[in-house]
């Protein structure tokens, strides 16, 4: 959520700055809520200030032995009045907040100007391609291989489930294992955290009110199964003044995902790509606001030393200001190829909301006991997606009789080198 006193002193600039996500914003609610806002506090201080002066003169009377009734009774209807006033005020809060939970983060300098994803600007490449005659599809070496059963996912779930089954399970678990490893030794703290969360909380992070229809919202109950740990971990913090000492606070988190991909009807139909439920291992951190862009940076390298390891090519992409998410101000997307399609595909997204996030969900600090307390910027990422890491592997390292090499970064998880056919 943006700052409601920058947006009213500077409309104009918000609205340009919004520009570069391709997207006009209308402020005339929040700005005649603000204006209404003022018009009734200024009025309300008016009558408080008429009524305590009258307060000790009903006071100076009751002690002479006069009747105050007359006054008494004049003061009970300011009183209403007050009141009355005092309900206008809150309504127009609330419309604000309402205004304000609408309007997407202003994006950094730095993001490019751009319409989609097809003008994000490669920052990087790492690694060579895989050199493969006549490569496979992920589903297409799962199921020869039988360790990924979409069929009778489809008979118990639906359409964008699967079932892992045997070495498929085992590269399943081996992967978010290897991924929970490699983050907690180093500044990572790890977290697991409960999978359905309330709707503050997804407030607090931006799903709602915004993407309500991309998520799984639990019939007759305030609660959501959560698309990211993103939701639960950032929210662990919620309505806190946290010790500046402590910044920064980085964590990492294993969960299953869930997402109605709304809207995403025809696309990556085949495959683990896009399913309703997923694995992710989850970044996100929490830092002082001049020390975000460089925890950024070094957010986005622990993602990608993650593909290193395993030796799966992959690109950085700069998110242009059209492709950029609704809460970030910017974003690093790691592609990894897919051997496959021929293709590089994201799996993972790293970004810095700055303290947009931290405004919605009431996340401040103290740089020492006698400061006042600011907005944390707040950050996160996937380190990495998890069942995208594992259709990367069975792409990049099948092999000719049709087995799928194990990186050897994963073989003490996984126990065998190879998974082949049985």
């Amino acid at each position: 959520m943006l700052d409601a006193k920058f947006v009213a002193a500077n409309p104009e600039l918000v609205v340009e700055k919004l520009k570069k996500r391709n997207m006009e914003v209308d402020l005339q609610p929040f700005l005649q809520a603000e204006a209404s806002r003022k018009e009734l506090l200024a009025k309300v201080e008016q009558m408080k200030a008429e009524r305590n002066a009258v307060s000790k003169e009903i006071g100076v009377l009751k002690k002479n032995g006069q009747d105050a009734t007359p006054i008494m009774e004049k003061m009970r209807a300011l009183g209403d009045e007050i009141d009355a006033l005092d309900a206008q005020v809150k309504k127009a809060e609330e419309t604000i907040r309402t205004s304000l939970l609408a309007i997407p983060n202003i994006p950094n300098e730095s993001v490019p100007f751009g319409n989609s994803d097809a003008d994000n600007p490669v920052q990087r490449r790492w690694g060579e391609l895989p050199q493969i005659e006549n490569p496979k599809n992920h589903w297409e070496v799962a199921e020869e291989l039988g360790i990924l059963d979409f069929e009778r996912a489809a008979k118990i779930s639906g359409a964008r489930f699967v079932v892992y089954r045997g070495l498929g399970a085992r590269l399943e678990r081996a992967v978010y294992n290897f991924f929970l490893d490699v983050h907690t030794s180093k500044t990572y703290v790890e977290i697991f955290p409960p999978f359905m969360v309330n709707s503050k909380a997804m407030t607090g992070t931006g799903q709602l009110p915004k993407f309500a229809e991309d998520m799984f919202h639990v019939e007759g109950t305030d609660y959501y199964l959560i698309p990211t740990a993103e939701v639960p971990v950032t929210n662990l913090y919620g309505d806190e003044i946290l010790d500046g000492a402590q910044l920064p606070i980085h964590h990492c988190a294993y969960s299953a995902c869930f997402r109605a991909e709304a809207g995403s009807a025809g696309r990556d139909t085949r495959g683990i790509i896009r399913q309703h439920q997923f694995n992710k291992v989850e970044l996100v951190k929490f830092c002082m606001p001049e020390n975000s862009y460089d925890e950024l940076e070094a957010l986005t390298h622990d993602a990608e030393v993650l593909l290193q390891m395993l030796g799966l090519p992959y690109q950085v992409v700069t998110l242009c200001g059209g492709d950029l998410g609704f809460s970030s101000a910017k974003t690093y997307d790691i592609e990894v190829y897919m051997a496959g399609a021929g293709i590089y595909r994201e799996i993972s997204s790293c970004s810095n909301f700055e303290d947009y996030q931290a405004r919605r969900a009431n996340i401040r600090f103290r740089r020492d006991a006698k400061s006042k307390p600011e907005y944390v910027h707040t950050l996160n990422g996937s380190g990495l997606a998890v069942g995208r890491t594992v259709a990367a592997i069975l792409e990049n390292y099948q092999q000719p009789d049709g087995s799928v090499k194990i990186p050897e970064a994963l073989v003490k998880y996984m126990g065998v080198e190879y998974i082949t056919k049985k």
